[in-house]
């Protein structure tokens, strides 16, 4: 059941590799059939302290990514639930191949956590960064695609994953992301969820951007344009039932994204309007077909057009066009 709850009041937030971590060494003590695997970035995803902890249930496969989706795949048909870690790119571009073959089309479990995506990727630069993952694994059939927008929600959603079998791919940072959701919020896989109200237009957001999609709504309500804001966390499936009730009287859809504007949540946003014949002009929030580079994150997300800001004047040139 869903119980989920908007935070009212900001608090500390905690890192989503700390989360990732603790609920990981949690899902192992209830389960030991749980087994995280690294491909030598323990030290960047905290999966060294699983090492530590459960050394028994921790595989360092070293820089070879594909090797260790192979390696899960083995150990999902040996009866183990496999969760595995590296940077967002090096399994969606690098291991895309076993992802398909070894995990999705041989029917396998594995659970990716496939950390710093987008601008995320920040001071590692342009060779770390990955704008299209979601192009890649949305395409994967069966698959499950998530982008959870704080702690809360990503705790919630290891639990649910830990006992359905497939390939889920978890992007989202490493580091510190807004908190949204109060501790102990439910939710459901492939259902959106309406964080503020509003007849004019309609922000469908996830992860690093819902949060400046909350900011922008501000904005655009003191400037007298009622603004809505969902949650999308659940890339695939996507929540189709509620952007068309949703969109139904609306003046404006935009979609924010840690991602290319092509074949992310934008372009998953269009088939469902396309296909519902909706009159409703659809904007794009993303990376505009452009590569990574090097930066901080606040300085990417300016560079990028991932911000309150940007979102705020989308909406307003369209409203003054």
């Amino acid at each position: 059941m869903t119980m989920w709850t908007a935070l009212k009041e900001p608090f500390a937030a905690k890192e989503q590799r700390a989360v990732f971590v603790e609920t990981l060494q949690e899902l192992i003590d209830r389960n030991p059939r749980v087994v995280a695997l690294e491909a030598d970035l323990g030290g960047a995803s905290g999966f060294s302290k699983i090492k530590e902890s459960h050394p028994a249930h921790f595989v360092q496969v070293g820089i070879s990514e594909a090797n260790m989706i192979g390696v899960a795949a083995g150990m999902s048909l040996r009866g183990y639930i496999p969760f595995v870690h590296t940077f967002a790119p090096f399994v969606a571009r690098r291991a895309c191949d076993q992802l398909y073959m070894a995990g999705a089309y041989s029917k396998n479990t594995i659970n990716v956590f496939a950390s710093d995506p987008g601008v995320c990727a920040a001071t590692n630069g342009g060779t770390h960064t990955t704008f299209e993952d979601l192009g890649f694994i949305r395409a994967l059939p069966d698959a499950l695609v998530f982008d959870p927008a704080d702690g809360v929600q990503l705790n919630w959603l290891l639990h649910e994953l830990v006992d359905r079998t497939g390939i889920h791919y978890v992007r989202t940072t490493r580091k510190d992301i807004r908190p949204i959701y109060k501790p102990g919020s439910t939710f459901e896989i492939g259902k959106g969820n309406i964080l503020t109200a509003g007849k004019d237009v309609l922000l469908l957001a996830m992860g690093e951007l819902l949060g400046e999609a909350l900011d922008a709504a501000a904005r655009l309500q003191q400037a007298g344009i009622s603004t809505e804001v969902i949650d999308m966390f659940t890339i695939k499936p996507l929540d189709r039932d509620l952007i068309l009730q949703e969109a139904s009287g609306k003046k404006l859809i935009v979609t924010c994204e840690n991602h290319s504007v092509i074949n992310g949540l934008g372009s998953a946003v269009a088939d469902v309007i396309a296909e519902a014949a909706l009159n409703i002009p659809l904007r794009k929030v993303g990376i505009q077909d452009r590569f990574g580079q090097v930066g901080s994150l606040k300085y990417l997300k300016q560079t990028y057009g991932l911000t309150a800001e940007h979102i705020q004047s989308v909406v307003q040139d369209h409203f003054s066009a």
